[in-house]
């Protein structure tokens, strides 16, 4: 039988590396505050685009989709303060 690389190991709570929360939802991985988002309602993306980025404990974070696919909704602008699982963008599975 073919050999097959092993399955991606579970997603823990990383800076870089958000959990998806279902369907396409993009989602803050720790509390922080927006500094930048990259996508606009209607821009195709591929996973792993970034799609903001978060200030949290002084660092700033990429946050990427989840799954390639259209942005339905921006769910935050810059400034906005965002708390762990908050949604931040939509994404509609191309």
């Amino acid at each position: 039988a073919p050999v097959r690389p092993p399955a991606a190991p579970p997603a823990a709570p990383a800076a870089s590396a958000p959990v998806p929360s279902g369907g396409g939802q993009v989602t803050s991985p720790l509390p922080g505050v927006i500094l930048e988002v990259r996508v606009s309602v209607g821009d195709v993306v591929r996973a792993g685009d970034v799609v903001a980025i978060l200030e949290a404990m002084k660092m700033e974070n990429e946050i990427t989709a989840p799954t390639a696919g259209r942005v339905a909704a921006v769910e935050v602008a810059p400034g906005t303060a965002v708390g762990q699982g908050q949604v931040i963008a939509v994404i509609e599975p191309a």
